[in-house]
Formats: structure tokens, sequence, C-alpha cells
């Protein structure tokens, strides 16, 4: 129970602070932040381990329970998300790696091969090394782990280091240094010899139902009786637990068991089945829909990967003769793209590179002014849809212009949109751009109603993977690749 009239974090820095919680005699904003900023750094001075000489390193004490927990409580009662990322930043600032130590350790290392030495002695001057490149802070995080609901707590400390790093209250290279650690920890603790992979039925718990529908991030559930089909026959919907919490889901797939690789995400997510009880002989395809984290702090930590690896294993268990595998996938960021092509090209005042000039004439005379300046207001609503001449008159210059943003517009080399980047790293194909593929409102703003299909060829897929990631060559499909053609011909960025 925290103090009488006080919130929990209040009554936590009034015990780090050494005096009883009561009235403060000084209630200036200055004056409160100073506190709190004495109590984050006597906290830390407590609860962060000190790193033992390197030949006491397996012999020193493990460090108190008592002050990782004062670190979880303190840190549990700051509810302003500024707080937070002060306290990290002070955490990752005032104690990750001993620069001196490391500079003498390398120029110890440098110096004994510089002449003939022992290899067991190199061998452990190149350990003193590694052992001077440990930030102070993963030793906190490496108790808080042994705590009761200590890995659940740093998963929730890494969604909030991530989030402050997106609105840019936390931010420098000892943030992401600190982001980097933890996330590398988190991935061992949620390799896939520790996940669990779960199916959900309509008959699952109804927590675990909830839950799912509620981490629905790409097409949200709208009722119960959605999530009944979504999770009845021809649909499969798995999730990874950690051994640890059976029955939470970490992150969750969506399956639709099909004829063919679909064209579109209603088809998928309205229509009933075709009957209640499944027939073998009517699944062709499997393909997926959705996948969702539901832990943000487990960004970055390869869960989707290993899940549909383990989907498609499953799958062929079911179904001996079930070959094809695809997604269909939404385009997230296609229409900021765009847009941002046309506000850039109103800027030059010149000719409207991006359509032909029968494209431009035609699409002019729909909407009745400038291309440029009329296509930045439709597309910046969900308007355009209802006119069936602009639609049919968009279909083409659209399909070329995304076909080039999923193969053609990269980040360091790789594929710029996020979603390409995770199946094509997964050694998936670009295989088919699908047109007015998802017609809700969502599907219109984020990529002007395009979808695309991954296919995963299942014996070409570690081929491709290799290639992506080694030299980033995005193995496509010929309707992808024609479509890439048409745009060096007809547009111009």
């Amino acid at each position: 129970m925290p103090m009488r009239g006080l919130g929990p974090g209040a009554a936590v820095r009034c015990f780090l602070l050494g005096r009883p919680a009561g009235p403060r005699l000084s209630s200036g904003p200055a004056a409160a932040a100073g506190a709190l900023a004495r109590a984050m750094d006597e906290l830390l001075r407590r609860a962060v381990p000190a790193m033992p000489a390197y030949e006491l390193r397996e012999k020193s004490p493990a460090a108190a329970e008592g002050q990782c927990a004062d670190f979880v409580s303190f840190y549990g009662g700051l509810a302003e998300v500024a707080e937070r990322a002060e306290l990290l930043r002070r955490l990752a600032g005032g104690f990750g790696v001993d620069h001196g130590q490391v500079a003498e350790q390398s120029a110890g290392l440098l110096q004994l091969r510089r002449g003939p030495r022992e290899e067991a002695v190199l061998l452990q001057a190149e350990d003193r090394l590694r052992y001077a490149l440990v930030p102070r802070y993963r030793g906190l995080f490496h108790h808080i782990s042994k705590l009761d609901g200590g890995v659940r707590f740093l998963v929730r400390l890494r969604a909030d280091l991530l989030e402050a790093q997106a609105l840019k209250l936390l931010e420098g290279p000892h943030v992401r240094e600190m982001n980097g650690i933890l996330k590398g920890m988190l991935s061992e603790w949620f390799s896939s010899g520790f996940l669990n992979l779960e199916r959900v039925t309509w008959h699952s718990p109804c927590e675990v139902l909830q839950k799912v529908s509620e981490s629905e991030a790409v097409h949200p559930v709208k009722n119960w009786m959605d999530m009944k089909r979504r999770v009845g026959p021809y649909r499969r919907c798995c999730f990874f637990s950690h051994c640890t919490t059976p029955g939470e889901p970490l992150v969750v797939l969506h399956v639709a068991l099909t004829t063919e690789i679909s064209s579109n995400i209603q088809g998928i997510v309205k229509e009933c089945p075709p009957s209640e009880t499944e027939e073998k002989n009517k699944i062709a395809a499997a393909i997926f829909y959705s996948i969702s984290l539901t832990q943000q702090g487990l960004q970055g930590v390869e869960l989707g990967t290993f899940l549909i690896k383990r989907v498609v294993k499953e799958l062929q268990k079911e179904f001996p003769h079930l070959e094809t595998f695809s997604s269909l996938s939404p385009i997230p960021g296609f229409t900021k793209w765009l847009l941002g092509l046309l506000n850039s090209k109103a800027k030059e005042h010149g000719r409207n590179e991006l359509f032909t000039d029968s494209e431009c004439n035609e699409i002019s005379e729909i909407t009745g002014g400038p291309i440029t300046e009329t296509l930045k207001v439709f597309l910046s609503s969900n308007e355009w849809v209802k006119s069936e001449k602009l639609v049919r008159a968009l279909q083409a210059p659209l399909m070329r212009l995304c076909a080039w943003y999923l193969y053609g517009e990269k980040h360091r080399g790789y594929a710029l949109n996020p979603v390409a980047n995770f199946h094509l790293q997964n050694g998936a194909v670009l295989w088919r751009i699908n047109w007015m593929a998802d017609s809700s409102l969502k599907g219109i703003t984020s990529s002007c109603g395009l979808m695309v299909n991954y296919r995963y060829y299942l014996e070409e897929t570690a081929t491709n993977s290799i290639a992506y990631l080694s030299s980033k060559n995005i193995k496509a499909s010929e309707q992808v690749l024609s479509l890439v053609t048409q745009f060096q011909k007809n547009s111009k960025l």
C-alpha cells in the first residue's frame, strides 16, 4: 500500500530520499524536479551493481534482491513518460562502459600482439577486454530478470525506452547502446527454445480471445462474431507464449486456408467460410494475412519469423498436400510516400513526371483541376474511391508507383517499407500487387487500397534470404518486375 496521501511513486521517492512522506515545504516545480533528480541519482547509485575486478568476476556476491526491487518499485511509480525517460537517460549515460578500462585493456592487448606470446596469454587478454566492454547497467538488467515478473518488467521498460526515443525525449549514442544491449538480452530470453506455440479456437479461454482481439493491429476485430470467424473453420490463429507465462500471447499470426492465393482482404475477414466443416480438398493455399506483436518492448526480437516457420510446419503436418504459402500484406506508408512526391512536384512548378501525358489529361478531366493539386486533396481522404472513373484512371499509374515503392525505394540498401523488409528477410518473393484489395478506410488512407502478396517458396526461402541480407537483392515476380519497368519508362522521381 502506498503511504496515505501520496501515489506509489511519491512514496518510493520519499523513502529513497530518507525522509518521511509528508507535505513538502517547497512546492515549486524547480524544487520538485531537483528532489526527483537527486532521488534518481541515489537510486541508481544503490541499485546498479558495480563491476567486480576481472579476477573476482565469478566470486563476487550477487546484488541484493532488495536493491533491484527498489529500482522496479521506483520506476513503476513514475507516472509521466518524461520522468521515466529521464531515469533511463541517467542510467544509460552514467552506468555504461568504463572507457578508461577499455582503453587500458586494449593497449595491453595490442602490446602483447607485438611480440611472441603464448596463445593462452592472448586469449586471457582478449577476455579481459570483452569483460571491460560490458556496461554496468547490464548487471542491473540481469539481476532484475531473476525477480518474479522481472523479465516482463524489462519488456515494458524497453517499450518505454522505444516510445521515449520516438518522442525525441531520449536521444544519443548511450541510449542507442543501452537499447541494443537490452534487445540482445531479450532475444536470448525469448529465443525459439523458450517459446510455446498455441492455437486459438472459439473454445479458448475468454482472456486469450480478448487479448488476441485487442492486439490485432493490422485488421481490427469489430465484435465477437468477427472474432469467431477468425478462429473458426478454414482459419488458423496461432501465437507464441513464453514458457514462464503460458497462455499469454507475445506475437499472433492469423492464417486463412483458401483455394488460391487471395487478392482481397475483405474476402478473408468479412465473408463467412464455405461450410462449418473443413473439406481438405478445398484447401490449396495458406494465406498469412495478419501478424501482430502484443508487446512493443519485443520489437526487433525475431518472434514473427520463428512463428511463421513453426506454423508452416504445423500446417504441413495437418495438410500434407499443402504446398502454397503466401502473405496478403498491407503497404503502410505508400500513401504518405506518394503525397510526398506530389508535394515535391508541386514545388518544382514543372511538368508532372509521375504520370504520362494521357494519364494527366484523363485524371485532370475527371477531377476538374491540375493533376498534382487535385490528387493531393483526393488522396488525403477516401473520397476518390467513390468515383469509378477516377479509380480506373488511377489503377495503372498507382500500380507502377507502388511497385517502385516496394522494389526500388531503399533504406540502407534494404526495402524502405517495413512489411516488405520483414518478408524479404524471411526469404519470400515479392509476388503480386493487388489493386483495390483493401477497401476499408484504413486501407484506402494508408495504401490507396493496394495490398501485396509475399509468396513463400519453401525450397527457396533460405537462398532468397541470404541473397537479400548479404547482397540486398530482392526476388520479385514477372508481374512486379514488369510494373517496375513501366515505372522506369513512364515516371521520373
